[in-house]
């Protein structure tokens, strides 16, 4: 007998892709002099924030991505998208709401991609995979469409690890026996509050310089130092 798919419901995935709409649209519209977008290039950044996660996640598990089998979607992306734009003046002066929504989209697409992953039969690790891609895809598409660094892959506040953890603390309870939307609702929990606290007291990853000045200084140390 054949395992059931597994279909997040339409509002919860239209939350995660509405507020991925908003906070791609204010990381946009945030720009000034030569890097700052017309109205239609903050609508599609917008989008892609709103959308990536979904599109990567399903392409990964090779399934037909659920975001092009309704009109919702892109509707939604669009719509919140336009939202973002036109309030991105009081949003701005509100970093807490842009952090807060930052960590929350992260959580839900991690969620969805681990939780889809797992229903269709993925291992614990692949699952975890898939949920991290998701969660950090629709940030590596923007900043690719807009020609920036990849945020993920330079030092700053924990990003993919705070998605990892929670996909993985997630893919661990439903192991145990949780029932995935119960596990869901705790991987979510744990990836926003890990990215919360990451920005609020600054933790980050150590830089690869730093950790290669390191290692220069023990190798160095070591070095007999012969007097003439």
């Amino acid at each position: 007998m054949d395992e059931p798919l597994f279909v997040i419901p339409l509002w919860a995935d239209l939350v995660a892709v509405g507020l991925g709409g908003i906070q791609g649209a204010l990381f946009a519209s945030g720009f000034r002099g030569e890097r700052r977008l017309d109205l239609l290039g903050v609508a599609i950044i917008g989008v892609v924030m709103g959308m990536g996660g979904g599109l990567i996640r399903d392409l990964l598990l090779n399934v037909t991505p659920t975001t092009l089998q309704s009109n919702w979607y892109l509707l939604t992306a669009t719509g919140a998208a336009l939202l973002g734009m036109l309030l991105a003046g009081v949003f701005q002066r509100l970093n807490a709401v842009i952090v807060g929504l930052d960590a929350l989209v992260i959580g839900l697409f991690g969620a969805f991609g681990t939780s889809k992953a797992l229903v269709l039969g993925l291992p614990l690790v692949p699952a975890v995979f898939v949920g991290v891609c998701a969660a950090v895809g629709g940030g590596i598409l923007r900043d690719m469409i807009m020609g920036l660094p990849v945020a993920i892959m330079h030092v700053g506040s924990l990003y993919a690890v705070a998605a990892a953890a929670g996909c993985l603390v997630l893919a661990g309870a439903h192991q145990l026996g949780a029932n995935v939307v119960v596990a869901a609702a705790i991987g979510i929990a744990v990836t926003t509050v890990i990215r919360l606290l990451a920005v609020i007291f600054d933790i980050s990853l150590p830089e690869q310089r730093a950790l290669y000045r390191r290692k220069v200084a023990v190798e160095t140390s070591a070095i007999p130092i012969v007097k003439r």
